[in-house]
């Protein structure tokens, strides 16, 4: 069998894949599940450079190294605050890869077309890919071409789409949703155009409908993100997975690859399905999300009423001191203060007293599903603790203290209150309902969505304003 060591190096880097995949639902396992995926992926990279890749081993050394070197500063520099903007940045590299690909594999079918037509052609000039095209029937080069034509549409609406994702994420490019006059409208036009293009290409087989697809397909991502308002970010950048892994698989197509099919589908199919999930978890349609229906009031919001009232660490820790639950609710502001580490260390002193402390999560918090999840593990917080919206959203009214640091969209009360509210009907940390609720808070602002929270304003709530971690450490010498 031809690359027969490369064919079963791929399925059992394919079976370590899907092992990583499925220990990262645990965070138990999941330390366990990155090591798969490593050792799937340098399984992967070395039967490629035996197999098909043979004869360009140094190139492929010195693109290895390079990149290697790239991803090792980037993971030691990054802090967990950009780790969002940092997943949006790597989907855009493999859009762009994929549209590279893409136009290679075209002008590839190209060269071989003009070769086969010259009678004194030397079949073994051909390389890997080359090889395989040539072995093809005129209908195989059709669909082929499909697939191509697909793997850089994907991977175009991916690249400008991840590229805004980023810039939205890292406060480069305003957060709120914005669409170019005649909205839809544009993207529909564009989508249109693509398949346009895909009919011509398809008949002539040119690059001028492969390009003109390409500008079209980047406008698309362009749009499309720019159009979705800050607080459907975290369903943007799984959803920019889900694109990502389909223009592998599509990519795998093209080049005939086994195993970046099996892995684009897992990583598409997986990201679709989160996507799915957490627009569940915020009562949104995820056809709206991804169209841009969401992230602007849908009318008149209700007035907020009430003041805002301050408390300092003294009057905290004094109902900390007397309270017999507690639970801590932690958002991106937890996460911007690095605060987690003197969350853990508060948990630990409650916990010391006799107090029952738990953990809520919403399934949105932060802007990377997971994100808060990934932090308390860093910070060493028992897991059991550590409870999703479902499982203690009913605790709230038999707890004595709810603390909420950095969170705003998913502890709001107007998506129950106010049917105009761009978040009206996601489901929410209901912490109002516990006798008293603290919120640490850099100021007054409305935060990253622009969404003003009638929480703040309730009269058992104080705000515990400053950066969260400040707060804390001067909360922490006053617990007995």
């Amino acid at each position: 069998m031809e690359f027969g060591f490369t064919t079963a190096a791929y399925v059992v880097a394919a079976v370590l894949f899907i092992l990583s995949l499925g220990g990262l639902s645990g965070q138990e396992s999941a330390k366990r599940a990155v090591w798969y995926g490593i050792v799937g992926m340098g399984l992967a990279v070395l039967a490629t450079l035996i197999g098909p890749g043979s004869g360009l081993w140094i190139l492929s050394v010195i693109l290895v190294i390079a990149g290697g070197a790239i991803g090792y500063q980037l993971a030691t520099r990054v802090q967990m605050t950009q780790m969002p903007e940092l997943v949006a940045a790597m989907h855009s590299l493999v859009g762009l890869a994929a549209v590279f690909v893409g136009f290679n594999a075209h002008f590839e079918i190209a060269n071989v077309h003009e070769t086969l037509l010259n009678p004194n052609y030397d079949a073994a000039q051909f390389g890997t890919f080359a090889a395989l095209i040539a072995k093809k029937t005129a209908v195989e080069i059709n669909i082929l071409r499909v697939e191509l034509f697909l793997g850089i549409f994907i991977g175009a609406v991916t690249f400008t789409g991840s590229v805004i994702a980023y810039g939205k994420l890292a406060g480069r490019v305003n957060s709120s949703a914005a669409k170019l006059p005649g909205g839809h409208v544009l993207n529909a036009g564009a989508a249109g155009l693509s398949l346009i293009c895909l009919i011509w290409y398809f008949s002539t087989g040119g690059f001028l409908p492969l390009f003109v697809m390409t500008l079209c397909a980047l406008f698309i991502g362009y749009h499309l993100i720019m159009g979705i308002g800050g607080a459907d970010m975290p369903v943007v950048v799984s959803m920019l997975n889900s694109y990502s892994g389909w223009a592998a698989a599509a990519i795998g197509f093209s080049l005939g690859n086994d195993l970046l099919i099996v892995v684009g589908a897992l990583v598409g199919s997986s990201g679709a399905i989160l996507s799915y999930i957490m627009c569940k978890a915020m009562n949104r349609s995820f056809v709206s999300v991804i169209l841009g229906g969401f992230g602007g009031p849908a009318g008149e919001q209700m007035a907020v009423e009430g003041e805002q009232i301050a408390i300092e660490a003294d009057g905290v820790a004094a109902a900390l001191n007397e309270a017999d639950s507690v639970i801590i609710i932690p958002g991106y502001g937890m996460a911007v203060a690095q605060a987690q580490q003197a969350v853990s260390e508060l948990v630990k002193k409650l916990r010391a007293q006799g107090k029952n402390v738990r953990f809520a999560i919403h399934p949105v918090a932060g802007r990377l599903p997971g994100h808060m999840n990934v932090l308390l593990a860093e910070a060493k917080v028992p897991y059991d603790i550590v409870m999703e919206m479902d499982e203690i959203n009913e605790d709230f009214p038999d707890t004595d203290v709810a603390i909420v640091i950095g969170s705003n969209d998913i502890v709001n009360p107007a998506a129950q209150d106010d049917p105009n509210s761009p978040i009206a009907g996601m489901p929410v940390l209901e912490c109002w309902k516990a006798k008293t609720v603290f919120v640490s808070k850099r100021g007054q602002g409305t935060g990253y969505s622009g969404i003003e929270n009638p929480l703040f304003f309730k009269e058992n709530t104080r705000m515990f304003y400053g950066d969260a971690k400040a707060s804390l450490d001067k909360l922490l010498p006053l617990i007995d």
